[in-house]
């Protein structure tokens, strides 16, 4: 059975990817290791949010999409796209052995003519210092020549409706011109727009640029939080006056943290890359300090509102968290600073619940939480820090009889509040 594409991780980029190909009319195999997956695929069942079973399940049906553990089956694509994680060690270094293994099973299947492109966000040079060397070696054959070799960096924004994996314009650079065009022309199958750069360095480094751009600013906005604190401003009032000005500022909002599979990770890429050309990338070094402490700036907020409003302890209240997602109306957790907030409360000696109507359970930081009843007024606290549209966060001010609102969700009734306490 032969494919227009092969996708090699079905998480919340290949799963997108493929049904997106799927719909233009392409033929898509799926790859990924996990067998309980490939068989919820194959039945038509998705796991990942942003692509509903109603969706998928007719794809599957129509021969259009067909998922596999076997890497055998990917000599039949004219393309493999890599779309697997790269996260950060525990030293905060890139780890990228999940992308290694899996090129290495490519090389070993690798055919002549074939298309080869990597997705996964990573340090500008690695599609020609580590995936080319391991498909040439793996498979005998020359890029540029046997088979074409490209990077095209994944721009997925869980949740989003305006922008999606079509309409969104694909960045992608080959590791020759002959790779740049075979590739581009793969995905124009099902992609509106395609924006060609010179190199996989280029595309590498525009997603590294991209995310760090809103790392910095967020950062600064951040910092300017925590400013605003001391000097008793409301930095949202601030944040939202400057924002009338037609051109010359873009508007960011501060929050507990930074979460999602790309903002807090992907700066440290170019930060560990610079280094090897004796560059410290001092921006995105502070920026990542600012946000990282912002955890332990919102456990203090929450202590101070608990004392002034309450005369009470950390230790022994009941607190509840409005969300645990990284960001609003989704179930992503992916370096969900909320849980990082948890932990803290917790250690801190309160007794800690949450209610998020996306999010069931989890199981992180050391924390077995299960998702409780809407109760406010049960709790000594409530901290906001996922605003999630389904609350109606004007009643939590009247139902609660204290508010940490770190996402400004309470708007002009809870700045009018005296038992509201924003960022």
């Amino acid at each position: 059975m032969s494919y227009d594409v092969a996708i090699v991780g079905a998480g919340y980029v290949g799963l997108p990817l493929s049904t997106t190909f799927a719909e233009a009319g392409c033929r898509v195999l799926l790859v990924d290791v996990v067998q309980s997956v490939v068989d919820a695929l194959n039945r038509g069942e998705s796991h990942i949010e942003d692509v509903e079973s109603e969706r998928l399940a007719p794809l599957v049906e129509q021969g259009l999409i067909r998922a596999t553990s076997d890497y055998v089956e990917m000599r039949e694509a004219d393309a493999i796209l890599i779309a697997l994680p790269t996260p950060l060690s525990r030293q905060r270094e890139p780890d990228l052995s999940i992308v290694e293994a899996a090129t290495r099973g490519i090389a070993s299947v690798l055919r002549e003519g074939q298309v080869v492109v990597l997705e996964s966000t990573t340090w500008p040079g690695t599609t020609r210092e580590v995936l080319l060397p391991l498909l040439e070696q793996g498979s005998g054959l020359k890029a540029g020549e046997g088979f074409f070799l490209a990077m095209s960096p994944e721009r997925v924004d869980p949740g989003r409706e305006d922008w999606t994996t079509k309409t969104t314009p694909k960045v992608l650079g080959g590791s020759t011109p002959e790779c740049t065009a075979r590739a581009a022309d793969i995905y124009r199958r099902a992609v509106d727009t395609v924006v060609e750069v010179s190199t996989p360095e280029a595309a590498e480094l525009t997603k590294l640029l991209e995310n760090i751009f809103r790392s910095v600013n967020i950062a600064l906005v951040n910092e300017l939080a925590q400013l605003c604190d001391r000097m008793s401003i409301d930095v949202w009032e601030v944040v939202n006056a400057a924002a009338t000005k037609p051109f010359g500022f873009m508007p960011f909002s501060p929050g507990p943290g930074l979460g999602g599979h790309c903002i807090p990770i992907d700066p440290f890429y170019l930060t560990w890359k610079a280094r090897e050309f004796g560059f410290y990338t001092e921006f995105i070094e502070l920026a990542g300090k600012v946000n990282e402490e912002m955890p332990y700036f919102c456990r203090s907020l929450v202590s101070q509102a608990l004392n002034h409003s309450k005369q009470r302890a950390m230790k022994g209240s009941k607190i509840l968290v409005l969300g645990v997602a990284y960001k609003p109306d989704i179930a992503d957790m992916r370096e969900s600073p909320a849980l990082k907030l948890i932990s803290l409360l917790s250690n801190a000696g309160a007794d800690v619940a949450y209610h998020d109507p996306h999010v069931a359970s989890f199981d992180e930081h050391g924390l077995q939480l299960r998702s409780v009843a809407y109760e406010p007024a049960a709790y000594d606290c409530v901290v906001i820090a996922t605003d999630h549209q389904s609350i109606d966060y004007e009643q939590l001010v009247d139902d609660a009889t204290l508010v940490v609102d770190l996402r400004n969700a309470t708007g002009a009734k809870g700045t009018a509040s005296d038992k509201v306490f924003k960022l």
